[in-house]
């Protein structure tokens, strides 16, 4: 019964988010915003909103295992597994400015969720917590996060967006209400099932969260990787894992904290440093091994990682 919860709210959820994302553009580009500005915040938003709700609904719920294990497991797949698979599709390409600034950023988000982890070490505290204080300094920094990604499409700096699908504003308006109610439907019945998965296999949340919760909801973002990679647009795949990252680490994160403090139980600084240590080794992999490139055996590296890690995970169980 867990399973066929899980996989219920695991649909419900795909589905709003796509049918929210696609009303919610349609509306935008009425009042004529521009392609690349709805991509950058209602697209974006759309393809994590996966993790948003559940890590939002997790921390409303107590389960703050699901909740950190979402983010911090979402960003480690995102990072090792859908650009791996991404470039075993087709090798992809980095600019300069994504090499010098964005996943940097992406180092530095992971960085900081390991210093906000880390309260018994750092500030000699009775537990690592991530608290409602380091809440809302995560969203602190989305809020610059996003600044600079205005500036950046202002300047002229990023693409240009893909072409925003046309609706009626009656049927704009609801996808909007369906989808949220999908969202918030399906994100409830999810916890309850990966809860009740964890119970049952005597799997603590935290494990869940790292692992199958964190890969279902970031079945969004694989499939518009790899379909970028099969339409010969691989680039697409850096810019959304980015994106996604940030978002989770930032704003998700962010926002479930600032809701309830999340001790964080299962999870250890083993997973933290696996995220930093994945946003480095992308960074390592674009810019000394391949002149920019991410190469097919450099994406089987980054498969090879995430396998070992979830091995190691499960094996520690």
């Amino acid at each position: 019964m867990d399973t066929l919860l899980l996989i219920a709210g695991l649909l419900l959820i795909l589905w709003g988010a796509n049918a929210l994302t696609d009303g919610a553009a349609s509306v935008a580009k009425r009042f004529n915003i521009s392609n690349l500005v709805i991509g950058l915040t209602i697209v974006a938003l759309g393809t994590s909103a996966p993790e948003f709700v559940i890590s939002l609904l997790s921390s409303l719920s107590g389960s703050a295992g699901l909740a950190i294990g979402n983010v911090v497991g979402s960003n480690i797949f995102n990072t090792l597994m859908i650009v791996g698979c991404t470039a075993i599709v087709a090798p992809i390409p980095i600019g300069k400015g994504t090499l010098a600034k964005e996943i940097p950023l992406c180092v530095l988000s992971a960085l900081m969720l390991l210093v906000c982890a880390n309260d018994i070490l750092l500030d000699g505290g009775a537990a690592n917590v991530i608290s409602r204080t380091d809440g809302l300094m995560l969203l602190g920094f989305f809020a610059i996060f996003m600044g600079y990604t205005f500036a950046i499409a202002k300047n002229g700096d990023g693409e240009e967006g893909g072409e925003i699908r046309s609706l009626p504003m009656w049927k704009s308006v609801l996808f909007i209400l369906l989808g949220l109610g999908a969202l918030i439907g399906g994100g409830q019945l999810f916890v309850n099932g990966a809860s009740g998965i964890a119970r049952s296999l005597g799997v603590s949340e935290s494990v869940i969260g790292l692992t199958l919760v964190a890969g279902g909801t970031s079945l969004p973002e694989l499939a518009t990787s790899v379909s970028a990679a099969l339409k010969k647009n691989p680039g697409i795949a850096i810019g959304n894992v980015i994106g996604s990252n940030l978002f989770n680490a930032f704003a998700v994160l962010g926002a479930s904290a600032t809701i309830n403090d999340l001790p964080l139980g299962g999870i250890t600084n083993f997973d933290f440093t696996t995220l930093v240590v994945a946003s480095l080794l992308l960074w390592v992999v674009g810019f000394f091994m391949g002149r920019r490139i991410i190469t097919r055996p450099e994406g089987i590296l980054l498969v090879a990682c995430y396998v070992a890690y979830t091995t190691y995970l499960i094996m520690q169980q």
